[in-house]
């Protein structure tokens, strides 16, 4: 008995096999013919596409589902712009909340605000009703915290890390992080769980690489995202970042050990390793690193001894010079081939030179990257010049160099770090702050889809093909079509960059393997 048939036909195909291709067909969760419409085949069931565009659906290289969800339904601080807002915001949240709950909220960044002092714990108290509070910068590298919540965490004063205002990095902060999320049930983990995987679908996203880790999340909450992969929303795909924890990542359900193992912090939060010192902040420094050359050679080696995909979080060139040292380690004992048979990853890549690039391209290192970064924090004026200086800003996420030289891409939002957005990232990657990086469209595309799907060993996805699986995404594109994918840049040069006006594509539809896990309201 033949399997019903789907036709999608009326469209535009992003398909350079067949760029005048205006109709697909689907049968179970494969794509099985694509032409044009006046060829189609007879189908049990006919979608008319009006005019819309199908793309590949994308991938989402890099997220955390709990914080994502629970950002999406609780304390969003992103908007604000000074102390005084953040404070007003809390205030307005907690009035709801009872007296004994944790107040949870993410996204604030002093590095946008005129003066950029956040509130104390003291000013955390009065806004909160003396309730425990954890408000996340937006890297997740820092936290406020009020005076009750340090107060319920006693031992986190000895912490490296620790600071009596209430704003808290490193060791210290991982201690408050786990306080507090310990408060969220079980209940409201799976639906801030089920929020995000919403938001992923409605983006046209069909698969997301969950980060977790013993310093980010914990083992129930990792396995609880991975229970969801495919139940109504997108593919999860599971990364967990402990050291030497090849086995119990397996355990686990991971496809790798590695995302979130910290080889450092993050610029925001100024703990990202730095080979050179930060221009701001009164403790100065270079950040800190948090493995050795001998941890990450070890960590390499099991990943080996159990078959597993690795990788690590670094942001800094010391951190990304520390990793890759390591992998020069690891190269003694397995060989260059080996290690590139394994594609082990880095998460964020920020901070990079010609001669950290070309161990990416001699290990065959993934590179998970965002964007949006540059976006939000580049050029000569934002976060990372007031971190790192003018120079150093615009050398910063240097996309665009590494795929010249043939690095794998895998493009993400860490979000809640930054929003899910995949058209936004695109269009970021286009319009890099420094004009060498920038990336055409189809290659921060191909970052957005197939990279995220090579970066999970899936080499034949994410593409339109007969035969390939059935995983694309319908949208009206407002701007228009060009060269089978939808205009994403203002044709005058003048507009583009971070606050471009174009109109930026929305999703209509969803499709996962021959079945939709999103669908547009009429």
């Amino acid at each position: 008995m033949t399997s019903p048939s789907t036709l999608y036909r009326g469209g535009h195909l992003y398909c350079p096999g067949d760029p005048l291709a205006t109709a697909l067909l689907v049968r179970d969760d494969r794509i099985v013919w694509i032409g044009a419409d006046a060829d189609a085949p007879v189908a049990d069931q006919v979608v008319d596409l009006a005019g819309a565009l199908v793309t590949p659906a994308f991938v989402d290289a890099h997220v955390h589902a709990t914080d994502t969800g629970l950002a999406l339904s609780g304390l969003d601080l992103s908007s604000t712009r000074s102390a005084a807002e953040v404070s007003a915001a809390l205030a307005a949240f907690a009035a709801s909340l009872p007296g004994d709950a944790v107040v949870l909220g993410h996204g604030w960044d002093e590095s946008n605000w005129v003066d950029q002092r956040p509130p104390d714990a003291a000013e955390l108290d009065r806004a909160a009703g003396g309730r425990r509070v954890y408000l996340s910068q937006a890297s997740i590298h820092s936290a406020l915290c009020s005076s009750a919540l340090l107060a319920a965490a006693p031992e986190v004063v000895s912490a490296p890390g620790y600071d009596g205002s209430g704003w808290l990095r490193r060791d210290a902060h991982h201690v408050v992080r786990a306080l507090a999320f310990g408060s969220v049930t079980r209940e409201q983990r799976v639906a801030a769980q089920r929020v995000a995987l919403a938001r992923a679908a409605s983006l046209g996203i069909a698969a997301v690489h969950e980060c977790g880790g013993p310093e980010i999340s914990d083992e129930v909450d990792f396995t609880g995202v991975l229970a969801l992969s495919g139940d109504g929303g997108p593919e999860v795909y599971g990364y967990w970042g402990e050291l030497s924890g090849a086995a119990r990542a397996r355990e686990l359900g991971a496809v790798g050990a590695g995302g979130d193992l910290f080889a450092d912090g993050a610029l925001g939060s100024r703990t990202a390793h730095l080979s050179s010192a930060y221009l701001d902040g009164a403790e100065g420094g270079c950040g800190h690193g948090y493995v050795s050359v001998e941890q990450v050679r070890d960590h390499l080696l099991d990943c080996a001894r159990h078959g597993m995909q690795g990788g690590f979080h670094a942001i800094g060139d010391a951190a990304i010079g520390t990793v890759l040292a390591g992998f020069g380690e690891a190269a003694r004992s397995l060989g260059v081939d080996r290690l590139r048979a394994a594609r082990h990853r880095v998460e964020h890549a920020e901070i990079m030179s010609k001669r950290l690039i070309a161990g990416f391209v001699e290990y065959g290192i993934v590179a998970s990257m965002q964007p949006a970064f540059d976006r939000l924090w580049g050029g000569t004026e934002r976060m990372y010049a007031q971190r790192l200086g003018v120079a150093r800003s615009l050398d910063s996420n240097p996309m665009g160099a590494m795929h010249g030289v043939g690095v794998t891409l895998a493009f993400g939002s860490d979000s809640p770090v930054t929003p899910l957005d995949p058209w936004g990232s695109v269009r970021a990657a286009m319009a890099h702050f420094n004009p060498a990086q920038r990336m055409s469209a189809r290659a921060a595309f191909a970052a957005h889809t197939r990279g995220g799907w090579r970066a999970v060993f899936r080499d034949d996805e994410g593409v339109l093909a007969p035969g390939a699986p059935a995983t694309f995404a319908v949208w009206s594109a407002p701007a228009g079509v060009e060269r089978g994918l939808p205009v994403l840049v203002a044709s005058d040069v003048e507009l583009r960059g971070p606050d471009d006006p174009t109109p930026l594509p929305v999703c209509r539809r969803t499709v996962l393997r021959g079945q939709v896990i999103y669908e547009a309201l009429a």
